[in-house]
């Protein structure tokens, strides 16, 4: 049985279609040829530089004695520069790490949030989300639906109802092969009305239930062992270099 895993908020974003038969033909697809590796070590490593302090020298030396792939490491290497210099110039007083929330998407479907860090700068709280994908980055209604469950699940937290959302996007522009930062402020992204986040996550929540009746009947595919992928991580939804 090919097992379909609860994709993150992200995810589900990248991942709606117009109708919940094209919702289930994509994660059908995305289970039967998943992804070659995923980014949860990355942000694991993030965690480590910006929370706990490990210096840009371990966690360089971390990546290249844990990450065995050449391709990924060199992905991952390229990356973290970018992360650091953002952060320096930025100069929080302070950096956390918060817990996973789940935010329910219809039919009982809950999709985990898992916010990297927050931090503090001149008495406000920030919140970054970090969007490694290189190519094809959110963007018009998906990007707007991605927002919009962010905003919901920031507003349960008296902690964080307040927090200044940024959208760290590392993608490479169009015609380049090099990534560059782009930081996107989310107050200046259109948010979904009520009745269309409804709509949209009813259409993605019908999908996902369909994919799953669907990939019960299936054989799970034969895929080679992939060393960077976290089987704690909903990797199958995490992009490719």
């Amino acid at each position: 049985m090919a097992k379909l895993k609860v994709p993150s908020a992200q995810h589900l974003a990248r991942n709606w279609q117009a109708t919940p038969q094209a919702v289930q033909k994509g994660l059908v697809h995305l289970v039967q040829h998943p992804p070659t590796f995923s980014y949860a070590a990355l942000y694991n490593y993030v965690r480590d530089l910006l929370v706990f302090g490990v210096s840009y020298e371990q966690i360089v030396a971390a990546i290249k004695r844990s990450i065995r792939r050449p391709d990924v490491q060199a992905n991952f290497l390229e990356l973290l520069p970018l992360i650091v210099d953002h952060f320096r110039d930025i100069g929080p007083t302070y950096v956390q790490g918060i817990e996973r929330r789940y935010y329910p998407a219809g039919r009982g479907l809950m999709i985990p949030f898992d916010p990297p860090v927050i931090y503090g700068v001149g008495g406000e709280v920030h919140f970054p989300w970090l969007s490694f994908w290189k190519n094809n980055p959110l963007a018009g209604e998906k990007l707007s639906l991605f927002i919009t469950i962010v905003d919901e699940v920031l507003l349960q937290d008296p902690d964080l109802e307040n927090a200044k959302f940024h959208i760290l996007d590392f993608s490479a522009p169009r015609g380049s092969k090099t990534r560059e930062l782009i930081v996107l402020e989310a107050a200046e992204i259109p948010r979904l009305t009520p009745e269309r986040k409804d709509e949209m996550l009813a259409i993605f929540a019908e999908g996902y239930f369909l994919a799953a009746d669907e990939l019960a009947t299936t054989p799970a595919p034969d895929v080679e062992e992939q060393a960077e992928v976290d089987p704690d991580q909903p990797g199958l939804f995490d992009d490719q270099i």
